[in-house]
């Protein structure tokens, strides 16, 4: 019997998170009828062969190469048997039975098509990141001149992040983030999945849009909750590229081009603006970094089209040695 939930979890460097994500999955959905796939984007620290190992009824696919979020979801999701699929964090802990709950709110609602998740920071409370707004030349204006910054729980100056939304009741909302996502297989199938173009970062806000405009509505389900222990990891420089990447290339996919030009430009004085700030205060220092790599954030992600295809590593053997985990901290959004 084929299972109800195909879980897709993507995997690089993750090999300690994963594990503890994976184990509390189970421990938290006792009976649930999923299945586990796992996708590891060329893993150093041997994620792949200690999930085979620990986990041995979920489905491990080894990448030769770190191809991004997406693209490897899009991997797992070719070879998903359930109805619905749940993209998971490797970086989040299931808080009580996330499956169960998001099940049964589609017996509810059944016409959604998309489901989303909350998560949590570490203290518990919601930490504002599972669901959020579309850009718009308002919004960019807002970051440029540091309005969303300076009044972050305005309705007016800071669309994006939907402050004033009550994260405790169900309600519709325009995008939610792939940390915790349930969408119908056969929804994902007609998008064609995520759009490759991104390598990580929007290609959550990509395919809500463009589910929302076949009818989808995606909603917020607030008993569904996870911990997302990485998620402070994203104040850091190298996210901060990665994210305003992921922005830019929505705007050149989905903007006209003067539009895309002009939110570019508003992008790149926020960042200006933001920079200038970090150096009189000495507060949020990776401004300044992010402000030196502008030359590659505000090109976006390269065009799938120019990428090479994607290889996959044999299986791994039953038996195989799990080597041991390297010291240090994993990098937990890859």
């Amino acid at each position: 019997m084929n299972p109800l939930v195909s879980v897709v979890v993507v995997s690089y460097q993750t090999r300690e998170l994963i594990l503890t994500a994976l184990a509390t999955l189970r421990t938290a959905c006792p009976g649930e009828p999923y299945e586990v796939i796992v996708v590891d984007n060329a893993s150093t620290d041997g994620s792949a062969a200690a999930v085979a190992a620990a986990f041995p009824e979920a489905r491990v696919v080894r990448l030769a190469r770190n191809v991004g979020f997406g693209r490897a979801v899009n991997i797992g999701a070719a070879r998903a048997r359930g109805d619905w699929l749940l993209m998971l964090n490797p970086d989040t802990e299931p808080v009580g039975n996330v499956i169960g709950e998001l099940l049964a709110f589609t017996r509810e609602r059944p016409g959604h098509g998309i489901y989303a998740g909350r998560t949590l920071a570490p203290d518990g409370s919601d930490d504002g990141h599972s669901v959020f707004g579309p850009p718009s030349l308002w919004t960019l204006t807002c970051f440029a001149t540091g309005l969303s910054t300076l009044f972050g729980r305005s309705r007016l100056f800071n669309r994006e992040a939907l402050p004033w939304l009550d994260r405790a009741a169900p309600v519709r909302v325009p995008a939610a983030s792939g940390c915790l996502l349930l969408v119908r297989r056969t929804l994902f199938s007609q998008l064609g999945g995520f759009t490759p173009d991104y390598f990580m970062y929007c290609e959550d806000l990509d395919l809500c849009l463009r589910a929302t405009a076949l009818g989808a509505a995606p909603v917020l389900v607030p008993s569904a909750r996870v911990l997302h222990v990485g998620g402070a990891a994203s104040t850091s420089a190298g996210k901060r590229v990665m994210l305003l990447r992921g922005q830019v290339t929505f705007l050149r996919l989905r903007w006209s081009p003067l539009r895309a030009a002009l939110g570019r430009a508003l992008l790149r004085t926020g960042i200006a603006v933001r920079a200038a700030g970090s150096r009189l205060t000495g507060r949020a220092r990776y401004w300044p970094q992010v402000w030196r790599q502008r030359r590659t954030w505000l090109t976006g992600w390269p065009p799938a089209d120019g990428l090479p295809p994607v290889e996959e590593l044999p299986p791994v053997e039953v038996g195989e040695p799990v080597p041991p985990a390297p010291r240090g901290a994993p990098d937990p959004e890859g």
